[in-house]
């Protein structure tokens, strides 16, 4: 491993910065990076991202940031894009470790940050948040200054920059989608970014998350029409489920419900939760006030429209739920129709899909994509991609927020262009990626990856463990007693391994004895007696049943 240069730019080199992606670059989730200029360092954002299903008993991943915190001294801000859980969603865990600098974003994003840290006992006085206006310049420390610049996507106050250093103008999309219709009337700032491009832009950072998907990306208007169409035909309850922070969507849905006479009950702690930050900052109008769901028993079916979380299919969300029949106080029936505008994240796929089919079971109507064109992706196609690369005009590209396939699609379109970039690299998590006017290349990795969180322990659960969890799911476990006073004897406990089978036990038992008998014999240490009792137990186990279980051998002088 190699760290990036700790020492100021010797007198008379080219200046250079570093960009260093902590988390974001290479996958879809907890979003995180670092941008150094000799003894200075800038950070931007600090997301998370949800377990895949064989993360067994994983919350949440956050990004690892060692090098943040060996470098803690040299930080001197952080500027926020957004408020979508893969940008801010990791503040909570990281801002506690690490000095108290000034945080930059606009009013939704530092609205939602500031629910998000109180949940955590994170007081305002302990960190120093500060509201930008998406046109604002700040100075971070002596050598970066950000402009914010306006850019659509599925949540309002979305943010990309422009940041000025002496090594050149670095401009960073942020999350995007160049939405024509956007449903607050304020599209992306394509004047600023135009001219960003005619006045130099040295590196552009561009959402590759769509790179694949040719054409544009539908408008949220076309969603809302969709959705008004469908919803104005179905005669019982409608159960609506969405992304909680796309707030957009949210408020087109409640205004299709005033204009249908449906009145609006908010279900799910993150979908009231989000609601009503939007709500407090003026993000959110209500033509009328939500509805509880215990309040809607004087209105007719047709007169009601819950919007609910369950979009990704999470065991202990709303729409799941009611699939189960486990909701307190609401139970779908015939007649019902449930919505899912939304699609699957990767790896949400299956439980999805499994909510789904409970709620055909159940004999309720359920329209979801690609079926009907009830959802919008947040993230640009390549006609828009190619928008943003033609405009910035910039020497030097570095595809981001994409898995591999993403990025590299995004560097082939930017080769097709008429005037493609000099150069464009493909980097990961961790790569120390050197900028300079006459260079553009990775020069060194620092330590990146993922740190679990398991219930209240954050990091203390790693890959060895997980891998255990997925073997006891697999093959089960096989717990081995052996007791050797006063006569040597052997108890065995398992679960998951096969049915309550005597026969078994007993020759695993015995062959467990044999092996402490002879290393007994042998006069050897309790260590080693433990360990020739456990590979005597594996080797034997695989032979009878072709399983490999997890064992833990025990002894007990």
């Amino acid at each position: 491993m190699s760290n990036p240069s700790k020492a100021p730019r010797p007198e008379g080199a080219a200046p250079h910065l570093e960009v260093i992606p902590l988390g974001g670059m290479g996958e879809i989730g907890k979003n995180i990076t670092a941008y150094r200029y000799e003894d200075e360092i800038m950070v931007v954002d600090a997301g998370l991202a949800f377990p895949e299903s064989h993360q067994m008993g994983i919350d949440l991943i956050i990004p690892r940031i060692d090098y943040l915190q060996q470098n803690a001294g040299l930080i001197k801000g952080w500027i926020l894009t957004h408020g979508h859980e893969d940008h801010i969603g990791g503040l909570p865990y990281i801002l506690p470790r690490l000095p108290r600098v000034p945080v930059y974003g606009a009013g939704l994003t530092l609205g939602l940050v500031r629910e998000k840290l109180s949940e955590f006992g994170i007081k305002d006085g302990e960190v120093d948040l500060r509201e930008v206006d998406l046109s604002d310049k700040v100075k971070i420390g002596t050598h970066f200054q950000v402009e914010f610049f306006r850019m659509t996507h599925s949540i309002p106050d979305n943010a990309g920059y422009l940041l000025t250093t002496p090594a050149g103008v670095v401009m960073h999309t942020g999350d995007f989608k160049l939405d024509e219709e956007p449903s607050d009337g304020k599209t992306s700032d394509l004047a600023r970014i135009e001219q960003a491009g005619k006045d130099g832009v040295t590196l552009l950072l561009s959402d590759s998350t769509n790179a694949e998907r040719q054409g544009r990306t539908v408008s949220e208007a076309e969603v809302a029409r969709n959705l008004e169409t469908l919803i104005a035909g179905l005669k019982g309850r409608v159960f609506l489920t969405t992304f909680a922070s796309n707030v957009h969507r949210v408020q087109n849905v409640i205004n299709i419900a005033h204009r249908q006479r449906r009145r609006v009950v908010m279900e799910g702690r993150s979908m009231i939760k989000y609601a009503q930050v939007a709500q407090t900052l003026g993000y959110m109008e209500l033509p009328e006030p939500f509805l509880a769901s215990d309040e809607v028993g004087g209105l007719q079916d047709q007169q009601v429209l819950y919007v609910c979380t369950g979009s990704q299919g999470q065991p202990m969300s709303v729409l799941s739920r009611l699939a189960f029949g486990n909701h307190a106080k609401i139970a779908l029936r015939r007649g019902d129709s449930v919505i899912l505008s939304s699609n699957p994240i990767p790896g949400n796929e299956e439980a999805v899909n499994l909510v789904i089919n409970r709620l055909y079971e159940i004999g309720v109507d359920v329209y979801y994509p690609p079926n009907y064109r009830v959802h919008a992706s947040g993230h640009g196609s390549q006609e828009e991609l190619a928008t943003i690369l033609n405009l910035a005009r910039p020497k030097y590209f570095l595809p981001w927020h994409g898995e591999p396939r993403h990025q590299i699609n995004h560097a082939r379109l930017a080769q097709t262009l008429p005037r493609p970039p000099k150069r464009t690299l493909i980097a990961r998590n961790g790569d120390v990626i050197r900028v300079s006017q006459d260079d553009f290349k990775v020069t060194g990795t620092v330590p990146a990856g993922a740190v679990y969180v398991d219930g209240l322990g954050v990091g203390d659960i790693g890959d060895d463990v997980l891998l255990d969890r997925v073997n006891m799911s697999q093959e089960g476990i096989l717990i081995m007693t052996a007791v050797l006073h006063p006569t040597p004897h052997v108890e065995i406990v398992s679960r998951g391994f096969v049915r309550a089978n005597r026969e078994l036990d007993a020759q695993i038992r015995k062959v467990a004895l044999d092996a402490i008998e002879q290393g007994l014999r042998e006069k050897k240490r309790l260590e080693d007696v433990r360990d020739d009792m456990y590979g005597a137990v594996r080797r034997f186990v695989r032979k009878v049943t072709g399983r490999n279980p997890v064992l833990i051998p025990l002894i007990v002088d």
